[in-house]
């Protein structure tokens, strides 16, 4: 069944633009945290793929959206082989 009118909290808490960059950023990081607890690797394995700090893993796996820009977690994405993609929907 599809989910007509969802609103996330996103939705509730930011003005629409905002919103949708927040909806990304969030989708993004999950992707990467699954990637992590998947992987079996440690965060230092991790770090050097990603080719941030043992630190950033670390802000990774705890969810820390406001650690991350949009852009900074696209890259990650990509260096984990995640393949992001973006597709518009009107």
């Amino acid at each position: 069944m599809a989910r007509k009118n969802v609103r996330s909290v996103f939705q509730d808490l930011y003005a629409e633009d905002r919103a949708a960059e927040m909806e990304m950023r969030s989708l993004l990081l999950q992707g990467l945290g699954s990637w992590l607890a998947d992987s079996g690797m440690t965060q230092a394995e991790a770090a050097k793929i990603l080719a941030v700090t043992q630190a950033r893993v670390s802000d990774i796996k705890r969810g820390k959206i406001s650690s991350f820009s949009l852009d900074l977690l696209v890259r990650l994405a990509a260096r984990a082989g995640l393949n992001p993609r973006l597709k518009l929907v009107a």
